[in-house]
């Protein structure tokens, strides 16, 4: 019958999943946590840059949260 097929379709995609939320976690611990962010538009760079100011010390990748956002533009 069909459900034959169960077993070896969960230990297949098993297979296929594993790698892929490995790389994630092993890129995370070692990276230091955080995604490296890439843009491939200029509009995606525009809205990066953007966040230079507000994180208070001219790092994209830093940020201070909404409460600190009135003080840096002003």
């Amino acid at each position: 019958m069909w459900f034959e097929i169960v077993p070896g379709l969960l230990i297949m995609g098993t297979c296929l999943v594993i790698p892929g939320v490995a790389t994630a976690y092993i890129q995370k611990y070692t990276k230091g946590g955080k995604e490296k962010r890439v843009t491939y538009f200029p509009y995606h760079w525009a809205m990066m840059e953007r966040e230079r100011p507000i994180s208070g010390v001219n790092r994209y990748y830093v940020s201070k949260g909404l409460e600190n956002i009135n003080e840096a533009v002003s």
